[in-house]
């Protein structure tokens, strides 16, 4: 399902800044995505990516500018950032499950507690959205007992299961061996072919090609380079940018 490129964007940064002491992390940050819409950040260790995405929902402070979700600023604190962080869903690196509870809790816990949603309404919804990520048999499993890739799948799960307007990924599959990768590629991928708005900090390159609507470079903490992957590819407009694709696609 393509973006609307006429509609308002759902989630806009604008002059975003964001120091972690001496050191500026991000610099005039200006970003857009709109309902649909799948946006890649890309750039070198170091760049501000993850620091950007931790920023949109507010896990990092930011020191300038404002993030907006469908008009609204996001909240610095309180009731109000907790129900606006419920619609930005977020998939983290090390998959952050909670190992003492099993997997249909995992996926249970914030639908119940954060949006009030009935205990078994909320296990239906997580039994639909195992089978939807391929894992319909492990409700009652322990992370420790699932791989890297089930964990990863399980965290999608879980981040759906809040009924986010706004999908957040933070190098989802670089704790995994290229099968495991595979296969939360997959489950990613068929959530862009469903129009879920997504924004994804990751170095597969392929998946960037494949499914991004945009790419966007960062480099020490700004935005050099933002265009549709196969202009971005094929040719892209900067220095930094033609630097680090000849380094990623030559390994």
């Amino acid at each position: 399902m393509p973006a609307d490129s006429t509609s308002p964007p759902l989630l806009r940064l604008g002059g975003v800044d964001k120091s972690f002491g001496a050191h500026q992390v991000l610099h005039g940050i200006d970003l857009e995505l709109r309902a649909g819409e799948v946006v890649v950040l890309l750039g070198a260790s170091g760049s501000g990516k993850s620091t950007l995405i931790r920023c949109v929902n507010r896990l990092e402070t930011i020191d300038a500018g404002e993030i907006l979700l469908d008009g609204v600023p996001m909240p610095l604190e309180g009731r109000e950032l907790a129900r606006m962080r419920a619609q930005v869903g977020m998939v983290f690196q090390s998959f952050n499950l909670f190992g003492h509870k099993t997997v249909l809790e995992n996926i249970t816990l914030a639908p119940v507690r954060v949006r009030g949603v009935p205990a078994r309404q909320a296990q239906e919804r997580a039994h639909e959205l195992l089978a939807r990520v391929g894992l319909a048999d492990k409700a009652s499993a322990y992370p420790a007992q699932l791989s890297g890739g089930q964990q990863q799948r399980v965290a999608i799960a879980r981040a759906l299961a809040m009924e986010p307007r706004v999908l957040l990924f933070d190098e989802p599959t670089s704790a995994l061996d290229p099968e495991m990768t595979n296969e939360v590629l997959d489950v990613m991928s068929e959530l862009a072919r469903e129009g879920m708005t997504m924004l994804v900090v990751t170095h597969e390159m392929g998946f960037a090609r494949r499914v991004a609507d945009r790419v966007v470079f960062l480099d020490a903490g700004r935005i050099v380079e933002s265009a549709p992957p196969r202009d971005f590819f094929a040719g892209p407009r900067t220095d930094r940018a033609r630097e680090f694709l000849s380094k990623i696609l030559t390994h």
